[in-house]
């Protein structure tokens, strides 16, 4: 895809490869930053709370580490950070990144031949004016069994550790178990496109 020219600059606020790529197809340049929050101090009861929670508390972190008056007054464009949270749901449980090897595991294996809900936030903040747009999207991903071989290869890899759930749709050893994606899969994957033009326009 073609690079946009829009009337704005963009961070985003997240270390993900799959955001990056995201916004790269979207025709964005970007500069990345990360927020490094402790994500585990913040607890909502609901999926679309947590994630909406996490993903303003990483743009609020960006923020103060930004100089006084923020990189913004050296030029006349706009700056927008976009910051993102993904939880995978589970049977009615929340799950954010596996801890353990066990836990990777537990997760992957409950998958087989299941389904989950992924619920994903994106926030964008204009760092000119401090107005902010956020909301989330939604998606269920339906998965054939999982051949013990492949979980294993999986946490051997170690990608597992770095992904909601423990779940990398887009991953060479995954996307063959998949067989349905009910809404969109740049939700799946961190970042939904449609909410996030949406956002981008809202936040000017």
């Amino acid at each position: 895809m073609a690079t946009k020219n829009p009337p704005f600059k963009i961070i985003l606020g997240s270390s993900s490869k799959a955001r990056r790529e995201i916004l790269s197809e979207m025709g964005y340049e970007f500069t990345v930053m990360t927020a490094d929050i402790d994500e585990k101090c913040i607890r909502r009861e609901k999926p679309e709370d947590l994630v909406m929670a996490l993903a303003e508390a990483k743009a609020d972190a960006i923020v103060q580490r930004l100089p006084t008056g923020g990189p913004l007054e050296e030029d006349a464009s706009t700056t927008l950070l976009i910051t993102a949270d993904t939880v995978v749901v589970y049977r009615g449980v929340i799950r954010e990144k596996p801890t353990s090897e066990k836990e990777a595991r537990d997760f992957i294996k409950g998958y087989s031949g299941s389904h989950a809900a992924v619920v994903g936030s994106v926030v964008v903040t204009n760092l000119a004016t401090g107005k902010r747009c956020g909301g989330w999207d939604s998606a269920e991903v339906y998965f054939l069994e999982i051949p013990d071989e492949v979980i294993d290869n999986l946490i051997d890899e170690g990608i597992t550790f770095n992904v909601a759930g423990g779940l990398m749709l887009e991953h060479p050893l995954t996307l063959p178990f998949v067989d349905a994606v009910v809404g969109s899969t740049d939700t799946v994957m961190g970042l939904s496109k449609a909410l996030t033009e949406k956002l981008l326009l809202e936040a000017l």
